[in-house]
């Protein structure tokens, strides 16, 4: 008798919604490897909403960071490889939706010109809205207490705030400085839990502290101590749902109380933790 356990797929893909126009899967990988995939390519065009863990996609000789600040796009035909500098794997929210509707929906200016359609930007910073907006559809479609017309309108508001100027930001910087940002936000990804000090980041990255300050503001429309706060509240909108313990989730992603991390989250996405969990378990 073989006692031992099957190996687990490195991608495990649910889908959650599929409709004529518009199909959300959820796409988990245990990211194993930490070099370079073989050259992969989206037989459609996608958004890719990372909300746990972060991976690198590399387009020529372009790199993107993805990680739960960002919405990701994955053109059609368009090779890319994919690695795992930070160990733990990652976790996604993919939506495909019809050619017509998509250019419908973006901003021309985020567009190709030509009668395929296709995104300029490999990625886009997204606001605390547009994470919660997907946390709370993912959560529901997982659980099945939503009907398809209601999924379906959900996912077009979802992807027309990401697109939306409010929401979203588009990196403005040297190759130079974008790598210098890239390292630090691989740094902030290992370890959501510590409480980093700007020198140890610096350290870390290579640079001076006053000089990652003036770079990451500039590549990320943020300051490090936000974004840092970001990712661990992203963290605690996939945690949520299932947790009990609202003290000890907050402590165990680096928040000094519960006080302080329901203020963190009330400020962010303008409502309680227990409310959020409460909205994403109601039918």
């Amino acid at each position: 008798m073989n006692t031992q356990s099957e190996p687990q797929p490195e991608v495990v893909v649910q889908t959650l919604l599929k409709t004529p126009a518009i199909t959300v899967r959820d796409v988990c990988c245990r990211g194993d490897c930490k070099h370079d995939s073989p050259e992969e390519c989206a037989s459609a065009t996608e958004l890719v909403l990372p909300y746990r863990g972060v991976y690198a996609r590399k387009l020529g000789r372009d790199q993107a960071i993805a990680e739960a600040n960002q919405v990701l796009f994955f053109n059609a035909d368009e090779g890319y490889r994919i690695s795992h500098p930070v160990a733990g794997g990652d976790a996604c929210l993919s939506l495909a939706i019809d050619q017509e509707v998509l250019r419908e929906l973006a901003p021309p200016e985020l567009l190709h010109d030509g009668p395929g359609l296709a995104f300029r930007n490999h990625r886009l910073r997204i606001d605390a809205s547009v994470q919660a907006q997907a946390a709370h559809l993912r959560h529901r479609l997982a659980r099945g207490v939503i009907e398809p017309l209601e999924a379906e309108s959900l996912v077009l508001a979802l992807v027309r705030q990401a697109l939306g100027p409010r929401a979203s930001h588009v990196a403005g910087a040297s190759a130079g400085r974008q790598k210098l940002a890239d390292r630090a936000k691989l740094v902030l990804s290992g370890d959501l839990a510590r409480r980093w000090t700007l020198g140890e980041i610096a350290a870390e990255v290579g640079g001076s502290p006053v000089y990652l300050t003036q770079v990451f503001q500039q590549v990320e429309g943020l300051p490090l101590y936000r974004y840092q706060m970001r990712l661990r509240l992203a963290r605690a909108l996939d945690l949520l749902p299932g947790c009990d313990d609202l003290t000890a989730l907050g402590l165990d992603l680096g928040f000094s109380s519960h006080s302080h991390f329901s203020a963190a989250f009330r400020e962010t996405y303008g409502r309680s933790p227990s409310a959020f969990r409460q909205a994403a378990l109601a039918g």
